[in-house]
């Protein structure tokens, strides 16, 4: 019973999904504006090329600011409950503090954090 249950549930997770694709293809508005297609700026017409590339290095500042921001969502409930749980939480935040602290050593060393 409990593979078909899952066929099932797959099955109908594929045609909810498009179900409501093609449903929102048949209801949706439709405009053949040629504005529409236009990049938009401000109201403005661009000036020069409309595509302009970033730094690698903004967007590896940024997930590195993401993963120890998250580090924090660990370690409150952490340091909520460590008294009834003992030294045995200690080593084991301290081996999870280990593991961050190398990922930030390893990107420090390969110059992901330079704002250049």
């Amino acid at each position: 019973m409990g593979s078909e249950a899952i066929i099932v549930f797959l099955i109908a997770g594929v045609i909810l999904v498009a179900g409501a694709n093609f449903l929102s293809k048949l209801i949706s508005p439709k405009s053949d504006n040629p504005q529409k297609r236009e990049p938009y700026e401000s109201g403005m017409t661009t000036i020069g090329p409309t595509w302009v590339q970033f730094k690698v290095g903004y967007y590896l500042f940024a997930i590195l600011f993401l993963i120890f921001d998250v580090e924090i969502a660990f370690l409150v409930p952490w340091a909520v409950v460590f008294g009834k749980i003992g030294s045995v939480a200690l080593i084991e935040i301290l081996i999870f503090l280990v593991i961050l602290g190398l990922g930030l050593a390893y990107a420090w060393k390969k110059g992901a954090l330079k704002w250049e």
